[in-house]
């Protein structure tokens, strides 16, 4: 295979029905070209890895923490981590991002911290972080709303770029299978490609939609349905770091020299329950599972880290100690939020109270001092 950044289009996906995912790494941790590609070396392999390990342990973290009953709710990002951490650090830190609800690992790369990622589980604020510090929106919990919000901030990219030639920021946006299914993204592809919106689609296809399997969603594969919006579109292995690094970086870079938006559909799977209000084993066969788990993207990594001794001692041991001081920092921060006061609302409601609001609030407030 050639450089991804100078492959064409055609080279990964055939508009007559389905293509074979773009792989650099298989599961047994073998490169298939024999050697690393697209300027990888061997410390950032150590990098992806590193980010990896520590966004599972923050996701096993927050789920025994919900489990606890410190957070109302949770939606695990385990088995996805390639798919994250690969497109992330793909882009450019003035680059803009906009989630969904499962992109814990992506959001860690960007520097939030745990209790910004735990507030809006625990109930404390609607959002938990500043956007623009992070260039990282907050969680869509709607289904597939990020993908217009997206399409219309990339909109406003490319008229500023119109007014200034010299910026080049472009747009990701992270969406899974069950929201290609809605009408909001088959809008958003179609105003993207028509307006060249300067955006790159990151599809996670976990293979389920809360209990339906993609198999019933779609008769045609998603890279597929894109490319008749006029995207380029990429088929990747999900679960192959390198490969997600590689096609992101590959997208980004066409779409920053002002080539058409691009969509990468990353076959990946959900290894937990779409949140942890679900029971995945009343809809899916644990072979399936345990088929999926001979392909962790994490494993994966090691392997190859072990066989061509990339990794010291010294790595591994600094690794786990690392992983170790997150979980108990994220304990620590979790339990440290406290829901703000009833008052906020009333103050909160419009950008400057209102006589009448402030009435309620002081009302509320007599009532709710009567009680002590």
């Amino acid at each position: 295979m050639t450089d991804l950044a100078d492959t064409p289009k055609t080279a990964f996906f055939d508009t007559g029905g389905e293509s074979s995912p773009v792989q650099l790494l298989d599961p047994a941790g073998t490169l298939l070209h024999g050697e690393l590609r697209s300027g990888m070396t061997p410390e950032k392999v150590r990098g992806l890895y590193r980010d990896m390990v520590l966004a599972r342990r923050f996701d096993e973290e927050s789920y025994h923490l919900q489990r606890q009953g410190e957070l109302g709710l949770w939606l695990s990002c385990r088995g996805q981590e390639a798919a994250q951490v690969g497109s992330i650090r793909a882009l450019r830190p003035t680059d803009h991002v906009f989630p969904s609800y499962r992109e814990q690992a992506a959001a860690l790369c960007r520097g939030l911290e745990p209790a910004e990622l735990l507030t809006q589980w625990r109930g404390t604020a609607h959002g938990g972080w500043d956007p623009a510090r992070y260039r990282f929106h907050i969680t869509s919990l709607v289904l597939s709303t990020q993908l217009l919000h997206a399409t219309g901030y990339a909109m406003g990219v490319a008229a500023d770029q119109r007014k200034n030639p010299e910026l080049d920021e472009i747009v990701l946006c992270y969406f899974g299978d069950g929201a290609a299914s809605q009408g909001d993204a088959n809008e958003a592809l179609n105003w993207a490609a028509v307006t060249n919106a300067p955006l790159v689609f990151f599809c996670q296809n976990n293979q389920w939609a809360i209990s339906t399997p993609s198999s019933a969603q779609s008769r045609t594969p998603l890279h597929v349905r894109a490319a008749g919006f006029g995207l380029t579109t990429t088929l990747v292995d999900g679960n192959d770091v390198l490969a997600v690094h590689a096609a992101t970086t590959a997208a980004a870079g066409r779409v920053r020299a002002g080539g058409p938006p691009e969509l990468i559909e990353a076959r990946t799977y959900r290894m937990a329950g779409h949140s942890t209000s679900d029971d995945p084993t009343r809809y899916r066969e644990s072979g399936e599972v345990s088929a999926w788990e001979g392909r962790d993207p994490i494993d994966r990594v090691q392997r190859l880290l072990d066989d061509r001794g990339w990794a010291d001692e010294r790595f591994l041991r600094m690794l786990d100690e690392e992983a170790k001081a997150l979980s108990e920092t994220t304990r620590e921060a979790c339990r440290a939020l406290s829901a703000p006061p009833l008052e906020d609302s009333f103050r909160n409601t419009l950008s400057t109270e209102t006589a009448a609001l402030r009435a309620e609030r002081e009302r509320y407030t007599k009532w709710r001092e009567s009680f002590a």
